[in-house]
């Protein structure tokens, strides 16, 4: 991961060097400190705005470079439009796309958090744009090598971000806070973008026991412990791989461990690489294959978010590890599998492997934990793609509740959801002649089906919602918060979940 800004806060001050940053309204308004930066080049960026058409349109970006008497470098303007009509989202964007601008190595930027009246937009604002300014600057190179000229160096963020507002202090302390969630949100993509050969099962929970240095109680099953919990349906996934398979358990316990609270609960699907098994997948993309595990990448995020920050909830994050390969032992299609429910799964096609991996660990949290609610997370089926591209993940709940509360939380947050069908019609479509369940439903309603066969394991009476990440958890599509192939999806919705919902 390429080194990423620090992100302090000052006074509401006149920036004396390096890079500053200026909020511009509608009409290219500046601040009472914007004006004076002027007043003292001699009206240098008054005739830039003029002359470059500059209108303050949201986003927009006028450079002026070396300001005749100003000791600063460059003077970056950047529109807001109407500063009033701006969402907590929208603070966060502006702040990934000031970071993209400044990506030239510069040692200092300073944003002079100003309107045209004066005022400070305020402390959350402020670091909501501290936020944008971090997430913006992740890249995963750390395995490409340091260029040696300066034409090939890739441009990088600066180095500082000081952002001057008013209310300072408070500012620090939200940033504080919603920085645990963006480290969650990076620790995710770190996990995502691993290659296969580097990330097994066995590094992926060696990577999520880390969690326990900020309090999280963490807790490996290898495959022993799996087969005694007859957890044959996760097991069946992994036997054709090398690599031995792994169940993670991760509590973190902000009401302590006496609380009757019921825990909230987060499962994630961790096929660290699927190539289909028998039914093997094309060549073609296969590679991207390796991001089949951002649903437990995401657990992993969520818990060192909640953890960092000291959430004040009992959350459980389960992550099922496995690897899919098809070698001489790997399971075939039409195995019937016992999975540790009790019911026996026919396996049609061994490329419909997640749901196998989800089935068990289901079971598992609800004998184990007695969960408040369940959400579980995966890389589950092209089919979502087809339905709604990259722009939303598929929701499916069985809980009106629980699914509005996620609606509502993707919406604050920009990772979106958009609720999906179950029904009595599409749960017949996976009945098996030879076992009580089969793990297709064919080629039609390829998510929905999946999500029928999940909740085949989930008791009625636990609220449950299963999230497919298919088309937002990898190969996402670059937003001015996030530039690289995999997104982090789903830390930031999922803590925005609990805190708006079930923290105290």
């Amino acid at each position: 991961m390429s080194d990423l800004p620090k992100v302090s806060f000052s006074k509401l001050s006149e920036p004396s060097n390096g890079v500053a940053v200026l909020l511009a309204g509608e009409k290219a308004a500046l601040g009472p400190i914007g004006k004076a930066l002027d007043d003292s080049s001699g009206g240098a960026l008054s005739r830039a705005v003029k002359t470059a058409e500059f209108t303050g349109k949201s986003k927009s970006f006028l450079d002026v470079i070396a300001p005749a008497n100003l000791s600063l470098d460059r003077v970056l303007v950047v529109g807001t439009g109407d500063a009033a009509k701006l969402t907590d989202l929208d603070w966060q964007n502006l702040g990934g796309a000031i970071s993209a601008r400044l990506a030239n190595g510069a040692q200092t930027a300073t944003v002079v958090m100003e309107l045209a009246d004066g005022t400070s937009p305020g402390e959350q604002a402020a670091a909501l744009l501290g936020v944008g300014a971090k997430l913006s600057a992740y890249r995963f190179d750390r395995y490409k090598k340091k260029k040696k000229s300066d034409d090939d160096k890739p441009k990088t963020p600066p180095r500082n971000v000081v952002v001057a507002t008013d209310g300072h202090t408070a500012a620090r302390k939200a940033f504080a806070r919603l920085d645990a969630v963006s480290d969650g949100t990076l620790l995710a993509r770190d996990l995502v973008n691993e290659p296969a050969n580097v990330l097994s099962p066995e590094e992926f929970a060696k990577r999520a026991k880390a969690l326990s240095s900020l309090g999280v109680d963490v807790t490996v099953l290898d495959e022993k412990e799996m087969r005694r919990l007859k957890m044959n349906a996760l097991l069946a996934v992994g036997q054709g791989s090398a690599r031995e398979s792994r169940l993670v358990v991760m509590r973190w316990n902000g009401l302590g461990k006496a609380s009757k609270k019921k825990p909230v609960v987060f499962v994630g699907k961790g096929v660290v690489f699927d190539t289909g098994g028998i039914s093997i997948k094309p060549a073609a993309g296969m590679e991207d294959m390796k991001g089949d595990m951002a649903g437990a990448a995401c657990v992993v995020g969520l818990m060192h978010a909640l953890a960092a920050r000291k959430a004040k909830v009992n959350a459980v994050g389960v992550i099922g590890l496995v690897e899919n390969m098809p070698d001489g032992l790997a399971q075939r299609p039409g195995d019937i599998v016992t999975s540790m429910s009790g019911q026996t799964i026919e396996v049609i096609n061994t490329d419909a492997e997640g749901r196998l991996v989800l089935a068990d660990a289901l079971t598992y949290v609800q004998k184990k934990f007695k969960p408040g609610f369940i959400v579980d997370l995966a890389t589950l089926t092209g089919a979502i793609i087809v339905a709604l591209g990259h722009e939303y993940a598929g929701m499916f709940a069985n809980d009106d509740d629980l699914a509005a509360q996620l609606t509502a939380a993707g919406e604050a947050t920009g990772e979106k959801v958009w609720r999906m069908p179950l029904g009595a019609e599409y749960d017949k479509m996976i009945d098996s002649r030879f076992a009580d369940i089969k793990n297709t439903g064919g080629r039609f309603a390829g998510s929905i089906t999946a999500a029928q066969f999940l909740k085949r394991f989930v008791d009625d009476e636990t609220p449950w919602a299963h999230l497919d990440i298919a088309g937002t958890g990898m190969a996402s599509p670059k937003t001015d918060v996030s530039k690289t192939w995999a997104s982090g999806f789903g830390v930031g919705l999922l803590d925005r979940l609990v805190a708006d919902n079930y923290e105290g």
